[in-house]
């Protein structure tokens, strides 16, 4: 994690997502790409030479990468059928509702500004309807994300749903299980979990997957309209 190690990037990023709450122990899937809020006003330049400096500290490669945002596809050396790419993204997207503390990260042996789970959890929710708003695909990771919060019992930020949404947290709880009843198949969750799961793992939960995620929001839709 050489990117919490480089002054620059420590002191304006915050780390977030899958691989961010894997770590954590809040979430038992496979993940691997890096996401990150940008929290300071800085030079987008100096933070790309940055990146660009640990990448090659590191042995990577950059295969694609975006002009006008922080985000980079990258290669790595690896064995014959192996992974051997990565995406790191950075976000400007400012969310004033979002939570950040410093957390402890055993694996890595490091204290690093992230998310807060409650943060990462609404952030989540919104994430199902805006990547198909977005760029019109859709994740069975996503279902599976929420699922697992939700069963494990952690809380979500209502006002982070409220400000990326606009509406209440009960209103978007109606449109996100509408949504999923729309687009949501058994063949998404397979194709999309199935390499992010143990095997005896992925078919224990595929097919409860949906069902379950709709029941958890229905009652979570009932709770907020009761507060």
């Amino acid at each position: 994690m050489e990117i919490v190690d480089q002054p620059l990037l420590a002191q304006t990023l915050a780390f977030k997502g899958g691989s961010c709450a894997a770590m954590l122990g809040y979430l038992d899937r496979f993940s691997v790409d890096l996401d990150f809020d940008v929290l300071k006003d800085s030079d987008k330049d100096e933070q790309r030479k940055a990146f660009r400096q640990v990448f090659e500290h590191m042995g990577m490669s950059v295969s694609l990468e975006f002009e006008n945002a922080l985000i980079f596809q990258l290669r790595y050396p690896s064995s014959p059928g192996k992974r051997n790419s990565l995406k790191i993204s950075a976000s400007d997207m400012r969310i004033n509702s979002n939570q950040y503390r410093v957390q402890y990260f055993k694996e890595i042996d490091r204290l690093i500004n992230s998310q807060t789970i409650e943060t990462m959890f609404a952030n989540k929710l919104v994430a199902i309807t805006e990547r198909y708003a977005q760029h019109k695909t859709i994740a069975g990771r996503d279902i599976y994300d929420i699922h697992h919060f939700f069963v494990h019992g952690y809380g979500y930020r209502g006002s982070v749903i409220s400000e990326r949404t606009g509406v209440s947290p009960s209103e978007y709880f109606s449109q996100l299980i509408a949504f999923i009843k729309e687009h949501f198949t058994q063949t998404v969750i397979n194709e999309d979990l199935n390499s992010l799961l143990p095997n005896k793992q992925f078919q224990q939960v595929r097919k409860i997957l949906i069902p379950e995620t709709l029941s958890l929001l229905e009652r979570e839709r009932e709770k907020a309209d009761a507060d």
